[in-house]
């Protein structure tokens, strides 16, 4: 009995010893920069649908670490992007609606400002314009999303390094008569209009606003614009010895959702695809960068009846609403750190888990 005690006690020992060291290697591995790409309205089925179009493969299989995301808001069981890009980025579930505020409508502090404040470079990437739901979510404070203006205006009052995306108007175009380019300008940003001209940027700050409003349809006018915004963003923010923090948005996938548009919907998932894949090479060779996958919710309801020709077969896919639903949605993470991101959860837990990898407290 007196050996089996103590037999015992040696495998505890050594159990906590192991555990301890386990902990102690997930410290040392976490990242020193972190790219959330969202996937907006991008379900399960919505993913097996552009791999059938696409010889049956994506980057996305390059992930290994799968996670569920639980998507309703603090007012509805069904989220919309400004709550659900708001849960992301101040790690509380709010109405939707809402933008970098609480369901008092009280301003919280994003992760993208506490990794402003911490010295860490900051940016936003989207298809569309960078005042909606989504991108604003990180970076501004106000109770709607419709309000483009305002939204605009709390771009001035960070200190992103980069954004990309559409929304021109909502700066340069606005009621009060203020052009905030010329602002933007003034705080040592270069202000681009076009994609040529921010490929040619070499360093510093950048905002680009290549669209008026909301970017045209990849298949309609936009085409390679996002995985060539998003590289030039990493570039720049890869620059800061501190790391780097940058959301990126494949904003239209929801658009084709919502019109119920298999060939809209799959153009925009395989351009986000792309994507993808050009991030990951980045991340693989950086060797310190964690890469989050995830979407807000499902949009469209979306189910794969028969056969397999997506695109060629109007039988093969059908929506069964026009609008989001609350199934729990698909979380890929693949980098140091990326074993935090398994399991279930609510989706506003990924706002601790995105802040410990970055070494961020809410004091901070």
């Amino acid at each position: 009995m007196k050996a089996i005690k103590i037999l015992l006690f040696l495998l505890i020992a050594v159990s906590c010893i192991s555990n301890q060291e386990q902990l102690e290697k997930d410290e040392t591995q976490l990242p020193k920069n972190v790219i959330l790409m969202i996937g907006d309205g991008m379900g399960l089925t919505q993913i097996q649908a552009a791999m059938a179009a696409n010889g049956n493969t994506l980057n996305i299989e390059r992930f290994h670490t799968i996670g569920l995301s639980k998507t309703s808001s603090a007012s509805s069981f069904i989220t919309d992007s400004a709550a659900g890009a708001t849960a992301f980025s101040i790690g509380e579930k709010t109405y939707n609606g809402a933008i970098g505020v609480n369901s008092d409508t009280i301003p919280v502090k994003t992760i993208l400002e506490y990794a402003e404040d911490a010295g860490i470079a900051t940016g936003l990437v989207s298809t569309s314009a960078i005042t909606h739901a989504t991108p604003a979510a990180f970076i501004a404070h106000q109770p709607s999303r419709k309000m483009a203006e305002e939204i605009a205006a709390d771009f001035l009052k960070t200190d992103i390094d980069v954004f990309i995306g559409g929304g021109k108007d909502h700066f340069a175009n606005r009621k009060d008569g203020f052009d905030l380019t010329d602002s933007l300008r003034q705080m040592g940003y270069h202000v681009s209009f076009e994609l040529n001209d921010i490929e040619n940027v070499k360093s510093g700050k950048l905002a680009g606003l290549l669209s008026p409003d909301g970017m045209p349809p990849f298949s309609k006018g936009r085409g390679d614009m996002l995985a060539p915004s998003a590289m030039k963003a990493i570039e720049l923010l890869n620059q800061n010895k501190s790391g780097f923090f940058l959301m990126i948005e494949g904003s239209q996938i929801d658009w084709g959702g919502h019109a119920n548009d298999p060939e809209y919907m799959v153009s925009e998932l395989l351009d986000f695809d792309n994507t993808i894949g050009k991030v990951l090479d980045f991340a693989e060779k950086n060797g310190n960068t964690l890469v989050i996958i995830i979407a807000d919710h499902e949009t469209g309801g979306l189910t794969l009846p028969h056969g397999s020709d997506i695109l060629g077969d109007s039988t093969s896919t059908h929506f069964s609403t026009t609008h989001h639903t609350a199934v729990m949605v698909p979380v890929f993470s693949k980098g140091p750190g990326e074993n935090q991101f398994a399991g279930i959860y609510e989706n506003n837990t990924l706002f601790d888990k995105m802040m410990y990898a970055l070494g961020l407290t809410i004091n901070n």
